[in-house]
């Protein structure tokens, strides 16, 4: 059952009648990062979109729905003459879900330029967060896990060069527009590329490449030949075929260079269930 709500008041009553039926629920955006057992979610899943997508800016101050779509935030932000947001222009995903794992890029996170989140928790309360209270780290916040759906959330971005933010933004679509493999389906960034690696052994992208593995193809899943931290649907991929991918690159590098590339990209089990995939991946048949 896939359900959009239109208020804070609606996911409050979603959120109490699962709990006391006791029936599965994943809360999605647009399902990026997420990638969903072939099985389906024998549950709810409810959608947070543009029903609960206002965005409101007086100064330095920007309120948006936990629907906004990114990349139309960065944007108004930027006519606003804010700047602070030109990382998150080409996410193509909703506000909520950036907040829940502090996503963004060029190892930024949205986390920096948070006040407060309202969330409705697993049992239907509405609650205020500080940025503290959210304990932001790199791509991970303290929401993930707690059930809660982030509802608003409230954001502080410094006044800044309009010119200078344009052309940033622009650079970084250009970027992503040669780099990634846009026209093709996939769950965007595989692995997560920690402070640690990125320092000694360079990006994910790179260690998969000088690796050997970019094309590397299990059934119709297959490394990205434009970028081999993405992994392509080829046409009729299975999750089976995409997490047996995964578990091989996992295994190649590790036996290469010793490092663990864990997974930003998150398994979905039919039960609702949500982890890293590479956890899942781990236990796929050798």
């Amino acid at each position: 059952l896939l359900l959009e709500p239109e208020s804070r008041e609606h996911v409050a009553r979603v959120q109490r009648f699962v709990r006391e039926q006791r029936i599965p629920l994943v809360v999605i955006g647009r399902g990026t990062n997420l990638l969903f057992d072939d099985a389906g979610v024998h549950g709810v899943v409810m959608k947070i979109g543009e029903q609960m997508g206002g965005i409101r800016i007086s100064g330095q101050k920007i309120i948006a729905g936990g629907g906004v779509w990114v990349p139309q935030l960065a944007r108004l932000s930027m006519r606003a003459g804010l700047t602070g947001l030109e990382h998150t222009i080409g996410i193509p995903g909703t506000l909520g879900g950036l907040v829940m794992m502090n996503g963004g890029s060029q190892r930024k996170g949205i986390g920096e330029n948070v006040t407060r989140v309202s969330i409705v928790d697993a049992e239907g309360a509405t609650c205020r967060l500080s940025r503290e209270d959210c304990a932001f780290s790199y791509r991970h916040s303290a929401l993930q896990g707690s059930g809660s759906v982030v509802v608003e959330v409230e954001l502080c971005c410094p006044q800044g060069n309009l010119a200078k933010v344009r052309s940033e933004m622009i650079n970084d679509l250009r970027t992503r527009r040669r780099k990634f493999p846009r026209k093709q389906p996939n769950c965007g960034s595989v692995f997560l590329s920690t402070a640690e690696m990125h320092a000694s052994v360079g990006p994910p992208g790179k260690i998969i490449e000088d690796a050997g593995l970019k094309g590397m193809r299990i059934g119709q899943a297959e490394v990205s030949q434009q970028h081999a931290n993405f992994i392509v649907n080829l046409g009729g991929a299975s999750s089976a075929d995409v997490l047996t991918l995964i578990r091989h690159v996992r295994q190649k590098v590790r036996e290469r260079i010793g490092f663990e590339l864990d997974c930003e990209v998150c398994y979905v089990s039919p039960d609702g269930m949500l982890l890293p995939a590479h956890i899942k991946a781990d236990k796929q048949p050798q």
